[in-house]
């Protein structure tokens, strides 16, 4: 029964994760190598948002143009969609391993580029090869953890990916909190980031292919001997039988264990319902907006109305830390809770977050401080011309300041209290200084307001809800869900999803805050949350505990399952029973 299978799991299967530490500490010694991946694919992610606020000081161009912002974040999740798709078939082709290490040479090459680029130009091709690398390495890593993977662990084994991109995540954090006082600030975030790829690249040269992959493609002897590693004595037998029984019935059914047939893909529903699930879970974890969290959660913290970069560095690395924190809840929950109710509680968590934030948000908009004459005449000859011609002068605020255009404006507080009129004056370096000798503060992006703490509990609310869900799950769902012969293509497919998904949120963010304004852009992102939960509930299937090959069977026979909450009988049971 599978109820049985899931009993064994929930009661042991975060303990014997960590008794592999010493019982068999090869599994987690493939698991960590692979999932460096996973830490060069957060730290990319944590990095820029820190060094944008530097990059922007350095290349006016980049402070200039919210266009070139939006650039050179999303053009790395441009190659990182070409990357999916490209090792999608590479891994079919070439193997796990041999994916991993390209995509690993990619990064290092891309960071190097980006530490010593002259111009905004260089800077992105350097974007555009790092991306490539995370886009191959976000796919590959999952899927190597996984076939080489028990299954009793196999979803806390995978959740380790997950947790060292949140983990890649917290740690570029500290390193742009490191270097905010150091020469050239910025290039040293970026090139750090060669350092991990060098890492695994070294690694996975010493460690073997996956298991699974050899089997497919003829090398059954290899593959043994590595699965005997893997796998407790009792038990490596039986799954040697299960690998050899899937592989056969592919064979027999497709005519050919090379050829893959796309049309014949979509036409399997094993496959079909697969797809259906991974590739939406792809797309919501995008859309519920967490990359926005991540990319610019400096720029949301002075949004709030927090105007120092290095404040706005230090309130994000607590997100970051969340985000890491929530990565370990899913390695201990993932096989005891299961996929499906780990997904549908994190995305209620999400919704109500996103609920607060977009409230917050509202208030710090429409209640941010008055601009006053008296102090806008303190400062000579800068006030904002938006400002001084405009007729209802009276009734500006700090908000309609910061929305002057020509030129750009900024708004000074007061000295005594942040939440007193101020004055609006023209944007630029000197200005800024001017205002900072004076012992006021500084105001770009956001406004002084005292809702501002409000607004970093709902990011941290949204991180601890998102994280063990919906950060963590799509993954490892990608990795374990595909036919062997399809599970290559079919995880390239989701992954390059995840990266258009994740393209389009990064590139209007900022231009959507500036047309309809933060509250409403968290409200549409609320709304997503709504969708993708009922997605959840209707289209994912419940696949903890399971082997693999058990999983293919189970899609074929498996109808629709609201009632998430509820054990159903066991997949081929099922299909018996029909």
């Amino acid at each position: 029964m599978e109820g049985g299978i899931h009993t064994s799991t929930d009661t042991s299967a975060f303990k014997e994760c960590l008794s592999l530490t010493w019982r068999n500490p090869y599994v987690l010694r493939l698991a960590f190598s692979a999932g460096i991946g996973g830490l060069l694919f957060g730290y990319d992610t944590g990095v820029i948002s820190g060094a944008l606020l530097y990059i922007r000081d350095d290349f006016k161009s980049v402070d200039r143009e919210t266009v070139l912002q939006e650039s050179i974040v999303s053009m790395a999740v441009a190659g990182a969609i070409i990357g999916a798709a490209v090792g999608g078939w590479m891994n079919d082709r070439f193997g796990r391993r041999r994916v991993l290490i390209i995509a690993d040479f990619l990064f290092f090459v891309g960071a190097v580029i980006m530490a010593s680029a002259p111009g905004a130009a260089f800077l992105i091709v350097g974007r555009i090869f790092v991306g490539l690398g995370v886009g191959m390495a976000s796919m590959t890593s999952p899927l190597y953890i996984s076939e080489a993977s028990p299954a009793k662990i196999r979803g806390a084994l995978v959740s380790t990916n997950g947790f060292l991109i949140t983990g890649g995540q917290f740690l570029s954090y500290l390193i742009n909190l490191a270097f905010t006082k150091a020469p050239g600030t910025w290039r040293w975030m970026v090139g750090v980031a060669g350092f991990p790829a060098l890492l695994q690249f070294i690694l996975m040269l010493l460690l073997p292919e996956s298991p699974r992959w050899l089997y497919r493609k003829g090398r059954e002897e290899a593959a043994k001997v590595i699965m005997r590693k893997i796998y407790p004595a009792h038990e490596v037998e039986q799954e040697i039988q299960d690998l050899k029984e899937s592989v056969e019935a592919e064979i027999k059914e497709e005519g050919s264990s090379e050829t893959i047939n796309i049309i014949k893909l979509l036409k399997t529903k094993a496959v079909r319902r697969g797809l259906t699930a991974g590739v939406g879970l792809q797309v919501f974890q995008q859309f519920v907006g967490i990359n926005t969290v991540m990319y610019y959660s400096p720029t949301i913290v002075q949004l709030a109305g927090f105007a120092s970069n290095r404040t706005a560095l230090l309130l994000s690395l607590v997100t970051a830390g969340l985000n890491a924190f929530g990565s370990i809840v899913s390695i201990y929950f993932i096989d005891r809770t299961g996929r499906k109710k780990l997904l549908i509680i994190s995305l209620i968590g999400v919704v109500v977050s996103l609920g607060v934030l977009s409230g917050v948000f509202h208030e710090t908009t429409t209640h941010s401080p008055m601009v006053s004459r008296v102090e806008t005449s303190h400062f000579s000859n800068i006030t904002c011309p938006d400002y001084s011609s405009a007729l209802n002068s009276g009734a500006w605020d700090c908000m309609t300041c910061l929305k002057a255009s020509s030129p750009d404006c900024g708004f000074c507080s007061s000295p005594t209290n942040k939440l007193l009129p101020g004055a609006c004056l023209i944007s630029n370096d000197a200005v800024k200084d001017m205002c900072h000798k004076e012992t006021r503060l500084w105001y770009t992006r956001g406004c002084p307001s005292k809702y501002g703490w409000l607004a970093l509990i709902g990011l941290a609310l949204y991180i601890i809800f998102f994280s063990p869900g919906m950060g963590s799950v799509p993954w490892i769902m990608n990795s374990e869900i595909y036919p062997l012969r399809f599970r290559g293509l079919c995880g390239g497919i989701a992954a390059t999803a995840n990266w258009i998904s994740n393209l389009i949120v990064a590139q209007s963010f900022l231009s959507l805050t500036e047309a309809i304004g933060t509250p409403w852009t968290f409200l549409i992102f609320g709304v997503i949350s709504v969708v993708a939960l009922l997605f959840v509930i209707i289209y994912v299937p419940e696949t903890k505990g399971l082997p693999i090959e058990e999983i293919e069977k189970m899609l074929e026979g498996r109808a629709l399952h609201y009632k998430f909450w509820e054990k159903g009988n066991k997949p081929h049971e099922k299909s018996q029973a029909t």
